[in-house]
């Protein structure tokens, strides 16, 4: 078993060419959440990663090995729902009030700018319909936001003198 510990987050700093070579394994939500989970790679290496607890593995994300070899992780298509606003009836509005119910009850969900992504929930589905959304089950990739809490993926400067510790 091929043990990796460490994770480039969207294969930062690495050249295109060398992510272009690197093998992939591809997976879905449920596996990436994990900070431990074995997988096998798509050249057939089985693999054991460990990586800090709490960290959350995305599509895109480079992980090396304890060799030095590298492994480009895929965001496997999963069922999902995705939900879009009505184009009779609705606004783009309507996804902005829906993520507000999703986010009131915890859901992991992916934000787009014309649609919404959720694990199936028969529940949900029903209540995002009542509120007159379009819900459609697919199979499609899944990465949800972190959280207002969680790390972000990027970096962002506003200038001299300006810092998040704001007292409002």
């Amino acid at each position: 078993m091929l043990q990796i510990s460490k994770l480039l987050p969207q294969g930062q700093g690495l050249a295109a060419v060398l992510l272009k070579r690197a093998a992939t394994v591809e997976l879905d939500w449920d596996v990436r959440q994990k900070s431990r989970f074995d997988a096998t790679d798509s050249q057939g290496r089985h693999l054991g990663i460990f990586l800090p607890r709490g960290q959350v593995v995305r599509g895109g994300d480079v992980l090396v090995a304890e060799d030095g070899s590298m492994v480009r992780v895929i965001a496997a298509p999963q069922a999902v729902l995705r939900i879009t606003p009505c184009p009779q009836h609705g606004s783009p509005f309507d996804l902005v009030r829906a993520a507000y119910h999703l986010g009131n009850r915890h859901v992991p969900i992916e934000l787009k700018p014309d649609h919404l992504k959720i694990e199936p929930d028969h529940v949900l589905a029903d209540m995002l319909r009542a509120m007159h959304l379009i819900v459609k089950a697919v199979d499609e990739s899944f990465e949800p936001e972190n959280g207002a809490y969680g790390h972000h993926g990027h970096s962002h400067d506003h200038g001299p003198g300006h810092s998040h510790d704001h007292a409002h």
